[in-house]
């Protein structure tokens, strides 16, 4: 068990509820244990799964020096330099993670792998080229000459770096052998188990300006294929299908999965229905194909927060207030409707209720009843999308940016906001699963299975089961997880056929991070349940139901970011839905609140010499926030 289960599992017990502790007796009682902290009922375990080093076109043009091995010791603890540079071209900034993670994924660009080995090795034909020069020596003017290419939807390498092609594809092959083999050598030996690097890259579409990015997860590192990229791949179906062609169906042991993150710049396109203006069966092949292939969306990473969106159209039900947090753009702005615009990488365009994964969630349902398939069925996770190198980077307390050089000193991080930088942005997020040990099979299982929540940086421990016939005392019975695992589903599943007239109910529990040696953990404030629903006429709505704890607990941020008022280490609850329409397809999620908390901004703000900035001094600026965790959804069909 690794140092941060240890911390964990001194509090997963709670009125009687072991939350996800491995014991001898399982152990015992298990044929085919592998890990020393195997647990039939799962163990948390936290990890980061969007991670750029220099071998990213636009990390390097950063000043990032690190590499994809220097990411993985990062996050199992040691410390790591980031720019400013030194004359030697060295980090002069130290950074370290008060405690490792259990998990995570260096997802390098697949666009330009090639390119950026060729224009910095001396001699290499192409290097030569115009656009080398201006990547080795103009930074962000030479990342944003490379990068242009992603924003046509018939993308072209230049000929002048990559010649007909094969050149760049010739030098990405070994880029990416580097990357498969730096994840193998961090990959923890057996029984250990205390760390799993996962082999991936991130897929990079901004046609017409519009994010569209998809991380791609292996299950093993065994027969995985080298890269898709934009360039042989332009829409996301083209992903999908090479993806099934090249993994799943190549007859060896790889297994696939794709993660959109960045829906909040995608001005709709993230989640537009698969096939929408097609025949009905071209759209139940890509509904199928989508749903396949893509379990669980990243809702929170440092550019921003996707769970929901405030001022959207096209959701009934009362505003949700905690929609206002981490947003990259607020109201007023231009709304999508029910079409899509472009812009969205830089903060134009309109915003659609699908730049939200509530908003995909509920245009599930209205697809799987058109269609019969739900093709965003999805769970959630968080991350950091870190171009440093520096995978759960996510204290507020020591946040140093995620661009590199774009934002690594105090007056960059703290001024004008543009879309490269500036206090809008955040330290990110941390995925988070329940699986039955620490491998890399087990996490990508869990992924695939949505039993997998999001957290905006705590370590908050939350489980979530739904069932038809719960009893009030599950929180306090030693079996009552088993109890819910074995009669209901966990957070990612459907609902079990219905039993009798009841409405389901649910199990909630949560417990608060403790925090490290460096930072101690906040206290929880409250626990609530989101719900999403279509009516009969194919109207989306939402409601937010508070389940547990006290959202009036008096609990702020004094002077100096000390914080005031009560809240719970601890909080265990039964809940069912006292508006359930048996006719009416639903999802339930639950979001954990802290208590508020000084902000990256609150607290940098207070540092000398920052008093004078001109966002310090703006009354408007956002200075206290409250940290979160969401489960992902249980669906009723």
């Amino acid at each position: 068990m690794g140092p941060t289960l240890r911390v964990v599992c001194s509090l997963l017990t709670l009125g009687g509820i072991c939350l996800g502790c491995g014991t001898d007796d399982d152990a015992a009682e298990s044929a085919d244990i592998v890990c020393a902290d195997r647990s039939e009922l799962r163990n948390v375990y936290y990890g980061d799964l969007h991670v750029h080093t220099a071998l990213s076109f636009d990390s390097y043009a950063f000043d990032v020096r690190n590499g994809p091995e220097d990411a993985y010791r990062f996050a199992k603890g040691a410390p790591l330099m980031l720019p400013p540079l030194d004359r030697f071209d060295h980090g002069t900034q130290s950074i370290q993670l008060d405690r490792p993670l259990d998990f995570a994924a260096v997802t390098e660009h697949a666009e330009f792998l090639g390119e950026v080995d060729i224009c910095l090795s001396d001699g290499a034909d192409g290097s030569d080229a115009g656009t080398c020069a201006q990547f080795r020596d103009n930074g962000p003017v030479g990342q944003t000459l490379l990068g242009v290419a992603l924003v046509s939807s018939s993308p072209e390498r230049d000929e002048t770096v990559c010649g007909d092609g094969s050149r760049c594809l010739s030098a990405a092959r070994s880029i990416w052998d580097r990357v498969v083999l730096a994840a193998e050598s961090a990959q923890d030996d057996l029984p250990s188990c205390e760390f799993s690097a996962l082999v991936g890259y991130e897929w990079t579409a901004n046609t017409n300006a519009s994010a569209q990015h998809r991380n791609v997860i292996f299950r093993g590192a065994k027969d995985v294929p080298f890269p898709t990229s934009y360039f042989e791949a332009p829409t996301v179906e083209g992903l999908w299908r090479a993806l099934q062609r090249e993994c799943r169906e190549a007859g060896g042991e790889c297994d696939v999965l794709t993660i959109p993150h960045n829906s909040n710049q995608s001005n709709g396109n993230t989640f537009f229905s698969a096939g929408e203006n097609g025949a009905e069966a071209m759209r139940v092949e890509g509904a199928q194909l989508r749903a396949a292939m893509e379990p669980v969306v990243e809702i929170m990473q440092h550019k921003g927060e996707s769970e929901c969106g405030v001022g959207v159209s096209g959701i009934l039900g009362d505003e949700d207030p905690f929609c206002n947090f981490e947003k990259l753009r607020a109201p007023p702005f231009e709304d999508c409707g029910d079409g899509t615009g472009a812009g969205g990488v830089a903060a134009g365009g309109c915003v659609s209720r699908l730049d939200f994964a509530r908003g995909a969630l509920l245009e599930g349902l209205r697809e799987e009843r058109r269609l019969g398939v739900n093709p965003l069925r999805l769970g959630f996770i968080g991350s950091t999308d870190t171009h440093n190198g520096t995978p759960g980077a996510v204290a507020e307390s020591s946040f140093l940016g995620h661009r590199g050089a774009v934002d690594d000193e105090l007056e960059d991080r703290l001024g004008r906001p543009t879309f490269r930088a500036g206090p809008t942005f955040n330290p990110g997020g941390l995925a988070a699963v329940w699986a039955e040990q620490n491998t890399r099979a087990s996490i990508f299982d869990a992924l695939q299975r949505r039993e997998a929540f999001a957290t905006s940086g705590p370590r908050i421990a939350v489980r979530f089961f739904g069932g038809w016939d719960f009893g009030d005392d599950l929180c306090d019975r030693a079996d009552g997880v088993e109890l819910a695992d074995r009669e209901g589903v966990p957070m990612g599943g459907v609902l079990p056929e219905r039993a009798g007239s009841s409405a389901p109910t649910f199990l909630l529990s949560a417990l608060r991070d403790v925090g490290g040696e460096q930072r101690p953990g906040t206290p929880l404030q409250q626990v609530q349940v989101i719900k999403g629903w279509i009516d009969e006429q194919g109207r989306a709505h939402q409601r937010v139901y508070s389940v547990l704890g006290d959202a009036d607990n008096g609990a702020g941020v004094g002077d100096d970011c000390i914080p005031v008022g009560s809240g719970f280490d601890a909080l265990c609850g039964v809940w069912s839905d006292p508006h359930f329409d048996p006719t009416m397809r639903a999802f339930y999620y639950a979001r954990v609140l802290e208590n508020p908390s000084c902000r990256w901004t609150g607290l940098q703000c207070a540092l000398p010499g920052a008093a004078e900035l001109e966002s310090c001094r703006d009354p408007g600026l956002l200075r206290v926030i409250q940290e979160r965790a969401w489960t992902s959804p249980i669906w009723y069909d």
